[in-house]
């Protein structure tokens, strides 16, 4: 899976000269918590977030009149507020290193650019959110299982060929470090969801290969 395939297309933008309170009340309509910032040849040149808008927002306590800040702020552009140090992605990143990037960047989105810098999309954490509980199988019926299993080959192999000879079938698998440290380096632990097999059934069939089934719910 890839960066296109989760991105929102097309993406909504702003230009260095658009007036905060217009950007201000785009995020507000449109929902967004940040818009790419281009120019004139839809290059990106930076990026705005809403927590950068708010904090350009008049405070309570100021002695201006409302006429004042009215003026203030219309006078007021995006390109006194955004970021143009923009961490950006590409349409072929795969959707795991972007994620990574956001984490790693402690950032929410990340605009997506072609080889010209022209914006063509944005992809958020939601998209990410929304592509993991996909892949862990979300809302499917079956046995939701956790297991730790030794590090090692052919691990999934053995797992596979015991739910299939149960004519089970894998819905989704998901890996993960064991979360005791001691184990770390030893153990893994898989996050299985299976269907077509019962509880009694396929927890008999991977313990006897030595997997511990740490948590079973039908789900």
């Amino acid at each position: 899976m890839f960066v296109r395939d989760r991105m929102s297309s097309p993406a909504v933008t702003v230009h260095p000269d658009t007036p905060f309170q217009d950007a201000l009340k785009l995020m507000q309509e449109r929902g967004f918590r940040r818009l790419p910032v281009v120019d004139h040849e839809e290059r990106l040149v930076g990026i705005v977030s809403e927590r950068d808008l708010l904090h350009a927002s008049p405070s309570p306590a100021t002695t201006l009149s409302v006429w004042e800040m009215n003026y203030l702020l219309w006078k007021l552009k995006i390109e006194q507020l955004m970021t143009s140090k923009v961490i950006a992605t590409t349409p072929d990143m795969p959707i795991e290193d972007a994620a990574q990037m956001m984490v790693a960047h402690k950032i929410g989105g990340l605009p997506v650019v072609d080889a010209r810098r022209h914006v063509v999309g944005v992809i958020t954490e939601t998209d990410i959110f929304k592509a993991f509980v996909e892949m862990l199988g979300t809302g499917q019926p079956g046995l939701r299982l956790m297991l730790r299993v030794p590090r090692g080959k052919g691990v999934l192999a053995k797992l596979a060929s015991a739910i299939s000879a149960l004519d089970g079938n894998i819905v989704s698998v998901g890996t993960f470090g064991a979360t005791e440290d001691a184990e770390a380096s030893r153990y893994e632990d898989l996050l299985i969801k299976v269907s077509g097999v019962s509880q009694e059934q396929v927890v008999n069939a991977l313990e006897s290969l030595g997997d511990h089934v740490v948590d079973v719910r039908a789900v």
